[in-house]
């Protein structure tokens, strides 16, 4: 059956530049690597998404439903179904001496936290720099090449899914009724990251799943162990 509003489903893609081809993202590690567009922290392999509710953008939205499992689609899309026009208000002239009254020295390619848009530094010349917050593909016309590897059927498995993908490794899930409880294991390091990636899993399982309106996320911790020279020298 053709995929729906609410599926969750499994996706592997690639993203060109219409006007040269060049390769802007892609879920293949290896095709990131060769092609210069490899991030570290990124993750790789087939990705999550629920049609019509997680933030894709709206040309893949509009690509991935009515396709099939297994079905491979190419699409060339305008910009604004992908990350929309240009807009020349965006782009702005800052004085270096706001940076460097932040310690910042700013350089090309830069990327900041502007009025809570991230911008990014286009050119610094004799005092001045010029930055610019649109998205760094707006206008750009894109080709995507996109799979649809697989469709997450059981509940369980669509919270257990929803969590990897913010890399919080659930160690029991368990459902009853219109409530959900996850519990996280003492493996998980729980950092900033952890406790932003938490609260955002939840906020995306209350709006994803249809029907769940409670969620509980259990916590274990442990004491961390010290080493025998450690407590030889106490």
């Amino acid at each position: 059956m053709s995929l729906k509003d609410g599926d969750f489903v499994k996706i592997e893609y690639t993203a060109w530049r219409a006007a040269d081809k060049q390769i802007v993202y892609t879920t293949d590690e290896k095709k990131a690597k060769e092609s210069g567009v490899y991030y570290e922290n990124s993750k790789y392999g087939p990705q999550l998404v629920v049609i019509g509710k997680s933030g894709i953008i709206k040309g893949l939205y509009e690509t991935l439903k009515g396709m099939n499992v297994s079905e491979l689609k190419k699409v060339e899309l305008e910009p604004t179904q992908t990350f929309g026009e240009r807009d020349n208000n965006l782009v702005r002239v800052m004085p270096i001496a706001d940076f460097r009254a932040r310690n910042m020295e700013p350089y090309p390619g830069m990327q900041l936290d502007l009025d809570g848009v991230i911008a990014t530094v286009k050119s610094v010349n004799s005092g001045r720099v010029m930055v610019d917050a649109n998205h760094p593909l707006a206008g750009e016309k894109l080709i995507y090449e996109v799979k649809v590897v697989s469709k997450v059927e059981k509940e369980e498995d669509k919270v257990k899914e929803l969590a990897d993908s913010f890399s919080l490794r659930p160690k029991a899930i368990k459902i009853e009724g219109k409530n959900v409880m996850v519990e996280i294991g003492a493996e998980v390091e729980k950092n900033s990251d952890y406790f932003v990636n938490k609260s955002t899993f939840v906020n995306n399982l209350l709006r994803d799943m249809e029907g769940v309106e409670k969620v509980e996320v259990r916590e274990e911790y442990t004491r961390e162990k010290k080493d025998k020279k450690e407590e030889k020298k106490e």
